[in-house]
């Protein structure tokens, strides 16, 4: 037997219910992916996979269960789901967003072969033809809809195949009745503003008004010029009433389908050199103004983000008003499925991907609420933060020859640029076993490239950098106090504190250089700054130290900030 192969995800929303599908594919590894990943949300009961092979002979299917995971059977403790939703049973169903998203599904690779989407097959009559002498594209969709709704209605395949295929033939009569009839516009010709004034007041307004874009950017060579086409008439469109809202309703449609495609966003935006830079140029078309505002501020944004094409900057400037809602949506499902997904967003170069997440998580931070919800957009970053504390990653990130100073510097970062309380747990944990290793203490005891006080302060800086990273108390605390530690036994060696009290140089100067290190400002807290705190009290209860103070008030301030700072203040 010689067929076609695909792949179903099909889920159960609690035990018993039926099997609905989710997903059908020819890609494996997407089918499997997308079952676990549908399993890990929590939002299903059961998902099973299946391959199904295509005889060319019989013209039928054969199936074979590859993965099944969950609670798929009914206990009496539940109630299994009421009703599948309704079959589409007039040709004006199809013409819905979710029947045109399960056409785009069923028929992704004619469609991309013939460099068109859902809204056009359904409005062109050229594409209607083309479809059904192809024979098999069109047998083979059914089918793979077939099954799994007649397996969720109770229904034989063979039944509602016939149920769909009337369906069709009656969705193919009246486009090409009405073609032949004249009824269908020609914008073009017509002028699209007074097509749609005319339409305005039809019922079947939507139909006819699609049937004449999908007619005007027919002609169109890629979908570069396809968007170009209907971004003119979007500048033709009424300039107000039920006319404008009519024609711009209509745009949206194959506007987002094309959106939403990969080869239509690439055609526009450009081949990005990874995913990580796909998602800037998505992020920066779709949520335009508040990007541009951001890159004024924030030349971290700004490094991250690709340069956009005139035709892009149009296409984004109508995004940023009310009136293509939808495709703005259609482009922000699309940035958070990449988000959520497993692919790397800069593969090879581990710590561009976390300054391009951080870009990100601004962008799309500023933009809630009119891109996404911002709720949705902290889970993705929950979802994307928990592959950055993986060891593989640490792994690359850190990479080969660093010091580990400069690791645990890197890690400080990688912290703070993840979300989730267990993300930061995980960071936190690589964190804690770094500061905590021999080699991390042998390298501030005896480093060949830093004096005692330059290490001190290496030191200080750490302890400041962990505690505003984002980790909870119970987790910084621990880490700090480690590096307070290594601190003093830097100091003891080094007998920094006795040094300074005892040099010779001026009591003010002496007073200043203890103070600092007490208050954490050139040394850990922990020993080291108990130590110089002592010192300094020493120093500061001499009467030559009061008198030199007073005799020099300028210096007065700086020593009062400096006791606070150490907590010296009575």
């Amino acid at each position: 037997m010689s067929g076609r192969v695909h792949f179903e995800v099909f889920i159960r929303k609690v035990p018993g219910a039926p099997w609905t599908l989710d997903l059908a594919t020819e890609n494996r590894t997407l089918a499997l992916q997308t079952a676990q990943e549908l399993m890990d949300e929590g939002r299903i009961a059961a998902v099973r996979v299946s391959k199904e092979v295509f005889d060319e002979e019989t013209r039928e299917f054969s199936s074979a269960i590859i993965l099944k995971l969950g609670a798929a059977e009914y206990t009496a403790k539940v109630r299994p789901q009421a009703e599948p939703q309704p079959l589409c049973v007039t040709p004006q169903d199809l013409y819905t967003l979710h029947a045109r998203e399960r056409i785009g599904r069923l028929l992704e690779g004619w469609l991309e072969r013939n460099n068109a989407t859902p809204f056009e097959l359904l409005h062109r009559p050229d594409l209607v033809e083309k479809l059904e002498a192809s024979g098999v594209d069109l047998q083979h969709a059914i089918q793979k809809v077939a099954v799994p709704e007649a397996h969720a209605r109770s229904m034989s395949v063979h039944e509602l195949m016939r149920v769909f295929h009337t369906l069709i033939e009656r969705a193919v009569s009246r486009l090409m009745k009405d073609h032949r009839r004249g009824a269908l516009p020609d914008v073009d010709k017509e002028g699209f503003a007074a097509a749609a004034e005319r339409l305005a007041q039809d019922p079947e307004r939507g139909y006819l008004l699609g049937a004449g874009v999908a007619a005007s950017i027919a002609p169109a060579k890629n979908w570069s010029d396809k968007v170009d086409r209907l971004m003119d008439l979007a500048d033709a469109a009424p300039e107000s009433g039920l006319g404008r809202g009519a024609a711009l309703a209509v745009i949206q449609q194959p506007l987002a389908e094309i959106l939403e495609t990969k080869p239509g966003m690439t055609d526009i935006m450009g081949k990005a050199q990874d995913l990580g830079a796909n998602l800037a140029a998505m992020t920066r078309l779709a949520a335009y103004e508040a990007v541009e505002s951001l890159i004024a501020v924030e030349k971290s944004v700004q490094k991250i983000m690709p340069p956009m094409s005139p035709l892009a900057v149009r296409l984004a400037k109508w995004l940023s008003g009310d009136n293509f809602q939808d495709v703005r949506g259609a482009i922000g499902r699309r940035i958070l499925r990449e988000l959520t997904g497993p692919r790397r967003l800069c593969p090879g170069d581990a710590e561009r991907e976390i300054h391009v997440l951080r870009a990100l998580a601004m962008s799309l931070t500023a933009a809630s609420g009119k891109l996404l919800p911002l709720e949705e957009v902290q889970t993705a970053f929950g979802a994307r933060s928990k592959m950055l504390v993986t060891g593989d990653f640490v792994e690359a990130y850190l990479g080969q020859g660093r010091s580990a100073h400069d690791e645990i510097e890197a890690l400080i970062w990688l912290t703070e640029n993840v979300i989730g309380a267990a993300n930061k747990r995980q960071a936190g944990s690589w964190l804690k076993a770094l500061v905590g290793s021999l080699r991390f203490e042998k390298e501030m005891l005896h480093g060949p490239t830093e004096t005692a006080p330059g290490r001190l302060a290496q030191l200080a800086a750490l302890h400041r950098a962990v505690g505003r990273c984002g980790l909870v108390p119970e987790d910084y605390e621990p880490i700090q106090e480690r590096l307070g530690e290594v601190g003093g036994r830097v100091e003891t060696e080094a007998r920094l504190t006795q040094a300074v009290a005892r040099a010779n140089a001026p009591i003010i100067n002496r007073l200043v250089l203890l103070l600092r290190l007490a208050a954490g400002e050139t040394a850990p807290r922990g020993p080291a700054s108990i130590r110089a705190r002592s010192e300094a009290l020493k120093l500061f209860k001499l009467d030559s130290t009061r008198a030199e103070l007073a005799a020099a008030p300028e210096q007065m301030a700086q020593v009062r900030d400096l006791i606070h700072a150490a907590g010296m203040a009575a």
